[in-house]
């Protein structure tokens, strides 16, 4: 059942943009650091940018660790779980990159998202690699809707214990690596990336 595809067509893309939960996986390239894997939701943070492109809006966590492996390796995977109707699974392995404020194009990709006051970046990612499997063991569930928690912490927070929350929590990843030191919540002033 299983198959690779050329890109991201229509029907592809409708589904993967109606399932609202997807999982982001990564690892630093040290053999004995952590392999990550994230759950990301919220409908409207996720986006198709091309057939072999796609994004989504990286919000304010209590860790950083995908973004610190992409900064050092930019390897990644997505993938997407249909919990209803038909079985499926479909995974899109690429090459990652993180945008933040004040980066070229951040601005006009931030405005593709729904909107949240706990913006941390975006994460662009180039696919090398486009695939479905059958699914069948993954369960059938109930969605019944977004949690406003995320958006309501960001938003009782503010931008200045945002900034003070991200550069206590997010300047390094849970092996050292680099994660986002001094980045601060929009909206507010660009902020220019860390040093590379």
């Amino acid at each position: 059942m299983g198959k690779v595809f050329d890109g991201i067509d229509e029907a592809l893309g409708e589904w993967l943009t109606a399932q609202p939960v997807f999982f982001v996986a990564t690892a630093p390239l040290a053999g004995d650091g952590p392999v990550n894997c994230s759950p990301k939701g919220l409908l409207g943070t996720f986006a198709l940018l091309g057939p072999r492109t796609v994004a989504y809006l990286d919000l304010t966590g209590s860790g950083i660790e995908t973004v610190a492996h992409l900064r050092e390796n930019g390897r990644i995977v997505l993938m997407f779980c249909a919990f209803d109707g038909r079985p499926r699974i479909v995974r899109l392995h690429g090459t990652g990159r993180v945008l933040v404020a004040g980066d070229e194009g951040f601005e006009e990709l931030v405005g593709r998202f729904s909107s949240h006051p706990g913006v941390r970046s975006v994460v662009v990612v180039e696919l090398n690699r486009i695939s479905d499997s059958c699914g069948y063991a993954v369960p059938r569930l109930g969605y019944l809707e977004d949690r406003d928690v995320l958006d309501l912490d960001a938003t009782k927070k503010g931008p200045e214990k945002l900034a003070a929350y991200r550069a206590d929590r997010n300047a390094t990843s849970l092996d050292g690596l680099p994660g986002l030191p001094g980045l601060r919540s929009l909206p507010g002033p660009p902020v220019p990336a860390p040093p590379r």
